[in-house]
């Protein structure tokens, strides 16, 4: 028995209605499209210019920075200013530091806000909404306006000039456990419930099911933390003296500059060193990091 219906082949694109086929059948992007993408390449080559100037001013001898007009390359290129950085001053230690703040600091924010984030979003207890409103008012508090409370804290403590005094101050942020929270909400809670039919309890539930499937809003909320403790400069620079033991990269980047002038050239190397952590971070987790971004927050009741 023959049909009407049109039969395509395999890997062929179907024609539809009021879409033009080029000669191999796929569609011809319109004018729309093409000044998009003209648009977001422009914008990435302004966004990324000054990155591209630092990293050939990082391979330029130190005067010919100041040469007007600027010039993108030196008369010569000098790699070694990579090299010399390290020499110039305890830099390995800069970043040893840096990188175990950083580790450290993400890994007690996530803790600590998934758990949070599971108890504002997931559990029912009496005056949770109210409690969670005045968690996030602390987001209105400026870091400048908690500089003196948190150091007098620390020295109440005996933890200024060291390494707890760096993390744990800001293990508790109102940001990731909101993230957390509603990323949370947006999962059923027939998952829950059919947990709980199998005997789990609060705790087992929120490792085994909840967190598992969260998984991209902790990768973007790994990032966001990763790169605040990696940048951070003001803490760092009140609540440690001994910058030559515990001082981190921001830190290192500002003894560059001295009162005999600044060596542009090692500070823009050392610079660009201090980005490919950051760098590594996002290109690793960049699947989920979209991911995230893109579903958390969406959802909740």
């Amino acid at each position: 028995m023959s049909t009407d219906a049109t039969k395509v082949e395999p890997g062929t694109a179907a024609a539809i209605p009021g879409v033009p086929l080029s000669s191999e059948g796929a569609t011809r992007p319109g004018g729309r499209g093409v000044l998009a993408h003209v648009f977001i390449v422009l914008a990435a080559l302004i966004f990324a210019a000054p990155l591209i100037y630092a990293f050939f001013s990082a391979l330029k001898p130190n005067e010919e920075i100041y040469s007007l007009p600027p010039t993108l390359l030196g008369s010569e290129v000098r790699w070694g200013n990579f090299i010399e950085v390290f020499r110039f001053g305890p830099f390995l230690t800069y970043i040893r530091n840096s990188l175990l703040v950083a580790v450290a600091g993400t890994a007690v924010v996530l803790a600590v806000s998934t758990t949070a984030g599971y108890a504002f979003g997931r559990l029912r207890w009496r005056a949770r909404d109210l409690v969670f409103i005045l968690f996030l008012a602390t987001l209105m508090v400026p870091q400048e306006v908690l500089v003196v409370p948190m150091y007098e804290l620390m020295q109440w403590f005996g933890w200024v000039n060291t390494p707890q005094a760096l993390i744990l101050p800001f293990a508790f942020t109102a940001f990731g456990t909101f993230l957390m929270r509603q990323f949370f909400r947006a999962i059923p809670y027939e998952l829950e419930e059919a947990a709980r039919v199998d005997g789990a309890g609060p705790v087992r539930t929120f490792l085994l099911i909840i967190l598992p499937l969260a998984k991209s809003a902790v990768a973007v909320l790994a990032v966001f933390t990763f790169i605040s403790f990696w940048n951070s400069y003001l803490w760092p620079l009140i609540v440690v003296y001994d910058y030559s033991t515990l001082g981190t990269l921001p830190i290192g980047l500002a003894t560059f500059s001295g009162q005999f002038g600044t060596r542009w050239d090692l500070q823009m190397a050392a610079s660009i060193i201090s980005m490919i952590p950051t760098i590594l971070i996002v290109l690793l987790l960049q699947k989920h990091l979209v991911k995230g971004i893109a579903t958390a927050g969406l959802g909740g009741r």
